[in-house]
């Protein structure tokens, strides 16, 4: 630790730094950009020309990846002394450590990210990975969210981030969106802004840097932009009014970033094929000039299909500066990207002016996190530090308020603690949380386990063990590693569900709501609980609702079909 603190010395010295220039956590970033902090204008008038290019591009870093990899991402942090690093899988602990290496090896303080929109856990082992955003949506207390958002805070900064980018705030109105989708607070614009605000607030008021997505709006698309262009055809009123209405709230409440999605919008930019990322109207003009933001502006990453399908060879990347990208994240190439960028500018493409704004944006950026006093990671009991007791009472609270009960014609009021009670598993071999909660407290009863592919002949032998007066609990499992669409359940399991839909029977969905509608006749059931996510969390609190220990508050975040609509809940 010691030569982590002679490190640290040397940034002051290199600098200028003294406590008397030490960052007012107090203010916000936007508040900061106005301030002009001394130590900005020192590093900013250190830098040059390549050198405050090279602060826009900010490149991947792994803790999961053979030591040649990082070693080589050592390298580029070295001799093109980019901005920044975007952090991917790995674990708490080695990325502690990394990122104290890469530190060491950089003039200006790097300014570090990741996706967290479901926190650590999005990216890392051994973290909390809290309620997907559509679960979310379905909870009626923004407080928790908010809370959320200070615990989130606290991991990032333990291992050393600054900058998360989250929370996403497309309004998914297209249940066939294959890469935003359960990522949306949900449907309903307003939902949308008023959790996004919560989360963001929780997190900028624990001192974490955030980026709002995907501008103008990625909803309503059936493409997903890493592997395709999407096209936006709707008119500019229907994406003022809808699209864009959470990002026009959040902005107005202090966003500190904005990240740009890929897509082609023609109502906005009619140039043929060019991503959103990549548009001077849809960048400076309507994001900059016409909602007046002033924050941080970061692309989605540059490696996408959506971006290099049709602007190649670095281009992409030249073009992005031009459009008002502050960071561009991800580049194919990230030398050759600086060295492009550079020669625009002599070929005046692109103005030093345009350049020298992002620049001093990031600088801003990282002194506001902090990068002007401490650089460095504490690497001792990091795991503990991103696993607070505190954190797990949250998750579990967060879960509670989620639960969603969508039908319920007295069923819960009738089961009774000592009656004979099946509990059957449907979409899953093995014995669930579910079930070991709900055999705790019913005594007396009897397991089944139906397989997503079981065949009538299972199914039949299951079905001819339930008695006339049981009372039966189904959960249903969706056990793919993400809750996507078309649950994979055949069809003697489907039409197993619509028979025992007809009886007296309570359900418990552990999938995202969308696959209502792929459950023919589960509209039928007496009572269903919708609870979202596979997690031994979610299945705890469900499991409190049919103990009748948890009251259920939440409220469909989407529309599955005319029977489930947003909104519904008990």
């Amino acid at each position: 630790m010691k030569k982590l603190l002679t490190c640290g010395l040397v940034f002051s010295a290199i600098f200028g730094l003294s406590t008397a220039k030490a960052q007012n956590q107090q203010k916000s970033y936007l508040e900061l950009l106005k301030d002009e902090p001394k130590w900005v204008d020192s590093v900013f008038n250190r830098l040059s020309k390549r050198q405050k290019i090279a602060q826009m591009f900010f490149v991947r870093a792994h803790t999961n990846m053979p030591k040649a990899f990082q070693d080589s991402i050592g390298k580029v942090i070295k001799k093109e002394r980019v901005g920044g690093l975007i952090f991917f899988q790995g674990g708490p602990g080695r990325q502690a450590i990394l990122t104290n290496q890469y530190q060491k090896k950089t003039r200006v303080p790097l300014l570090i990210a990741s996706d967290g929109e479901w926190g650590l856990g999005m990216r890392l082992d051994s973290t909390i990975s809290y309620p997907y955003q559509m679960a979310l949506g379905a909870i009626q207390d923004k407080q928790l969210i908010y809370k959320m958002g200070l615990e989130v805070a606290k991991d990032y900064k333990r291992i050393g981030m600054h900058m998360n980018l989250a929370p996403d705030v497309d309004v998914n109105n297209n249940a066939k969106n294959p890469v935003i989708n359960y990522r949306s607070f949900g449907e309903n614009k307003y939902n949308v802004a008023e959790k996004g605000a919560a989360y963001l607030k929780g997190m900028q008021d624990g001192g974490l840097m955030v980026s709002i997505k995907h501008f103008p709006g990625h909803g309503d698309t059936d493409v997903d932009s890493h592997y395709d262009l999407p096209q936006l055809k709707f008119t500019a009123e229907r994406l003022d009014s809808l699209e864009l209405y959470p990002f026009k709230e959040l902005i107005k409440q202090g966003a500190s970033g904005v990240m740009i999605a890929h897509m082609n919008i023609p109502a906005l930019d009619p140039t043929p094929n060019l991503p959103s990322t990549l548009s001077k109207p849809i960048v400076t003009g309507l994001l900059k000039e016409k909602l007046g933001f002033k924050g941080i502006i970061i692309s989605d990453a540059m490696e996408m299909k959506g971006v290099v399908k049709y602007f190649k060879d670095g281009e992409a990347d030249v073009m992005g500066v031009i459009a008002g990208n502050d960071i561009l994240e991800l580049s194919e190439n990230s030398k050759r990207a600086i060295k492009m960028v550079r020669k625009a500018v002599r070929e005046d493409r692109i103005s030093m002016e345009r350049i020298d704004e992002s620049v001093k944006k990031i600088l801003t950026a990282k002194y506001w996190a902090g990068l002007n006093k401490n650089v460095f990671v504490d690497e001792n009991n990091v795991y503990e530090g991103v696993n607070r007791p505190e954190s797990y009472t949250l998750l579990k609270q967060l879960a509670d308020a989620s639960m969603t009960l969508v039908r319920n014609n007295g069923y819960l009021e009738r089961l009774t603690p000592n009656k004979r009670t099946v509990i059957i598993n449907v979409g899953t071999p093995n014995e669930t949380t579910f079930q070991k909660e709900l055999t705790s407290f019913y005594k007396n009863a009897v397991v089944y386990n139906v397989d997503k592919n079981a065949n009538a002949a299972a199914i039949t032998t299951v079905v001819n063990n339930i008695l006339p007066e049981d009372q039966v609990i189904v959960g249903i499992f969706d056990t793919r590693t993400r809750p996507g669409n078309n649950i994979p359940l055949n069809q003697d399991v489907k039409a197993f569900i619509a028979a025992m839909a007809k009886k007296d029977v309570g359900f418990a969905l552990f999938a995202n709501p969308y696959n209502l509608a792929n459950i023919p006749g589960i509209e039928n059931a007496k009572a269903l609980l919708v609870a979202y996510q596979k997690e031994d969390y979610m299945q705890k609190s469900a499991a409190s609702v049919f103990k009748i220990q948890l009251i259920p508050t939440g409220k469909l975040p989407v529309t599955a079909n005319s029977y489930f609509k947003s909104g519904d809940g008990l």
